[in-house]
């Protein structure tokens, strides 16, 4: 498989990113939180330990939420930055995190929305068809405030407008019309507990406590 490390191609790189290794679990927000509801601040100071922990934090509890992606205010911090581990259509693993991420989507007259299928760790247990655009670029700085270009296309672009959304204020489910926002409300209040229940699960096979 192929993969991209902040858009750049490496020749490896381990099932468990480096980042993971050295981070600590933390609690995901869920839908209902207020820090899920407005739009994360801007990140002013690049190159801090505090950065680098938050993103390494960040990634080992995607990895033990199972997830591919993960926004910051997912973990209850109010600042525009995400992480990723996400296949794109084609079987290229793309990894990494990107902050002040800005979408940069193709016009209308050029833009094909693809309707598949969507969760989110805010949401545990819920999947429901949204519609994205089958392409984006995201624009941003990578931790030491260096700019980054990410390019994204299928599964991979929907990955990038969710986290995106997030930092924003917004979830998948706002993007449902009324009655799959309950269906998805529904699913999640059926799966929650087994889900969590996975999450405690795979941190501790990672040897990390978490509680349920």
């Amino acid at each position: 498989m192929r993969v991209l490390v902040q858009g750049k191609p490496v020749d490896s790189y381990p099932a468990l990113p480096p980042e993971a290794e050295r981070g600590s679990p933390r609690r995901i927000t869920e839908v209902g939180e207020e820090v899920l509801r407005r739009s994360c601040r801007e990140v002013t100071e690049f190159g801090t330990p505090e950065l680098s922990a938050l993103i390494d934090d960040m990634f080992l509890t995607m990895y033990i939420a199972d997830g591919a992606g993960l926004a910051a205010n997912q973990v209850d911090v109010d600042l525009r930055l995400f992480v990723y581990d996400c296949p794109d259509d084609h079987g290229v693993r793309h990894i990494g995190h990107i902050i002040n991420p800005v979408l940069d989507q193709p016009d209308p007259a050029h833009r094909l929305l693809i309707e598949e299928g969507e969760g989110c760790l805010s949401v545990p247990g819920a999947r429901m068809d949204v519609p994205r655009t089958d392409r984006t670029v995201v624009r941003g700085a990578d931790k030491d405030g260096n700019p980054l270009v990410i390019e994204g296309t299928g599964y991979f672009a929907r990955c990038l407008q969710h986290e995106a959304d997030h930092l924003s204020g917004h979830l998948y489910i706002d993007r449902l019309s009324k009655r799959d926002r309950k269906d998805a409300l529904r699913q999640m209040a059926d799966r929650h507990e087994e889900v969590l229940a996975r999450r405690v699960e795979k941190a501790t096979a990672l040897g990390h406590q978490l509680q349920p």
